[in-house]
């Protein structure tokens, strides 16, 4: 599941409700995965924690993404697997090397 781009009930900051978003997988555990909150509002000036994903990359169909987004890795979370409510995509390796992502 790890790179994998699904959709969970994302926790807002102040934990007060969650809202459907789609997240990226940075870590698969036994029955946790940590993910990183994806937005399609996409900053003029991203932060050094922003990753953007833009619809014109040649690999943007694999992310199952409707728009170009940003991966905000300042904002992740916890979630027990089974709150996964399913799988949109997965980043490509050509995004995963040209982004700070580490994943493999």
């Amino acid at each position: 599941m790890k790179g994998k781009i699904v959709l969970i009930p994302f926790p807002f900051t102040n934990l007060t409700a969650a809202k459907l978003r789609p997240a990226l997988v940075l870590f698969e555990g036994e029955r946790d995965v940590v993910v990183a909150f994806i937005s399609s509002k996409v900053p003029d000036r991203p932060a050094l924690t922003d990753v953007v994903i833009d619809k014109s990359h040649p690999e943007f169909m694999l992310t199952g993404l409707k728009m170009s987004s940003v991966i905000k890795l300042d904002k992740i979370a916890t979630v027990l697997k089974d709150l996964v409510v399913g799988e949109i995509g997965e980043l490509g390796k050509m995004l995963k090397k040209g982004s700070k992502l580490e994943i493999s």
